[in-house]
């Protein structure tokens, strides 16, 4: 009662002018001393009379929630702001391992939209080059090239890694660890680049058990596709999807390599 009375004061006060003169009150219905408003606009009246609204969703605990991680590689490409479309009708978190030419290429469309909306950003190299393969130089130029393309759109510094190919090795770690990055690798892969068929994509995600990380990717179109089934089958099953970060409660450690909780 206390909020309708501010926000019925606030509006009445939108609607008036100041040499108004004033007259006695009248029995007039509500709805008709109300002024239309946006719902942007209500939003606005609502969250100033309401210190604290909307509330933040709880903090998951997945030390004693089912959770799974969805990872999504590559992107962004031309099916990422219809998945994002899709993650936010369900309130569903993941994580994108973004590749920096993409970044690049999209021009910003995306990559704002996946911090505004509580997504995890995380480095993908910045040409998809087999890390492995390359000098340590080499390496280096491949992740600082993204996290500071990513850094000056977003103002996000990425603590997450995943190296193309799932291939790393001791001089990867290093460098992973000088550039204060976690290897993230997976333990769920739907082999979604391959067979790009939205039903065996789902039949293969929802193996997922407490802890996993499912390997995806934002570019197929197949991929999106499945989104909505797999997402509604791990539902139903209890699980809660969570950033990488968020089901390992915090940040990993730099350079370390995991594969699931």
């Amino acid at each position: 009662m206390r909020v309708w009375s501010a926000l019925l004061a606030l509006a009445l006060v939108a609607g008036c002018t100041a040499h108004e003169a004033v007259k006695e009150p009248v029995a007039v219905p509500l709805s008709a001393r109300l002024p239309k408003l946006d719902p942007a606009v209500l939003a606005k009246l609502l969250a100033a009379v309401q210190p604290g609204w909307p509330r933040p969703a709880e903090p998951v605990d997945c030390t004693r929630s089912k959770c799974v991680a969805l990872t999504f590689d590559d992107g962004p490409g031309d099916y990422t702001r219809w998945l994002l479309d899709l993650l936010a009708e369900r309130g569903v978190k993941a994580t994108f391992f973004v590749v920096g030419q993409m970044v690049a290429a999209d021009r910003h469309r995306n990559l704002q939209r996946m911090v505004e909306d509580g997504h995890e950003l995380g480095n993908h190299s910045w040409s998809h080059a087999q890390l492995t393969a390359l000098s340590m130089d080499g390496i280096r130029h491949e992740l600082l090239r993204t996290q500071n393309l990513v850094e000056e759109i977003t103002g996000v510094r990425m603590r997450v890694m995943r190296p193309p190919y799932g291939a790393t090795d001791g001089r990867v770690a290093a460098e992973t660890r000088r550039e204060r990055l976690a290897q993230i690798l997976w333990n769920v892969d739907t082999f979604d680049w391959r067979d790009r068929v939205p039903s065996m994509v789902v039949r293969r995600a929802v193996r997922a058990t407490k802890g996993s990380i499912v390997l995806l990717h934002d570019i197929h179109r197949t991929t999106v596709q499945a989104v909505p089934h797999l997402i509604d089958v791990l539902a139903k099953r209890d699980y809660r999807f969570v950033t990488v970060s968020e089901l390992y409660g915090g940040t990993p450690d730099p350079g370390r390599k995991y594969t699931e909780r």
